[in-house]
């Protein structure tokens, strides 16, 4: 099979794993069970594509809103070394309000290179755990950007299931 090319039930898994998964003791068998296979060959087809880098990663994503932490920050954080960007990354990434944490390339006029989501349940927590996280790890220079309204948030979809179509 040439690389990247799917067959039919292999689109049909894969439309259902890009979807929510179930709310289920066993995920992975009720997409089985509605691709029409068996739960081993889901979980094989996962496991081939993660091997073969053409998944990088498969995981969950938090609702956070849904789930209470209603206030957000972006915030982009100047570490001038780039190996102490990565430590500095490291220790924020630890921080359990703290959903992703990232280094990016800089610009002249822009020259903030590590970037935290910091999520809170009240008005400042957000605030308060950058602050926190300025004094634990000596970066001072940063800006913060609060959410003021969630507009999106989806999943990729490669393949649309069957309904969809």
């Amino acid at each position: 099979m040439e690389k990247n090319a799917f067959t039919a039930l292999e689109e049909r898994i894969l439309a259902l794993a890009g979807d929510d998964l179930p709310d289920s003791p066993a995920p992975f068998a009720d997409i089985a069970a509605a691709a029409g296979t068996d739960e081993e060959t889901v979980l094989a087809l996962l496991r081939r594509l993660k091997d073969d880098g053409i998944i990088r990663r498969f995981g969950a994503t938090l609702r956070h809103q849904k789930a209470g932490w209603g206030h957000n920050a972006m915030v982009a954080w100047r570490v001038d070394d780039p190996d102490q960007a990565l430590a500095v990354g490291e220790v924020m990434a630890r921080h359990p309000q703290i959903s992703h944490c990232y280094i990016r390339r800089t610009y002249p006029e822009w020259p903030y290179n590590l970037y935290t989501m910091i999520h809170g349940r009240n008005p400042g927590d957000c605030d308060q755990v950058a602050e926190g996280l300025s004094r634990s790890t000596g970066v001072t220079d940063y800006q913060m950007v609060q959410s003021v309204r969630e507009l999106k948030k989806t999943s990729m979809r490669y393949f649309p299931k069957e309904n969809e179509e």
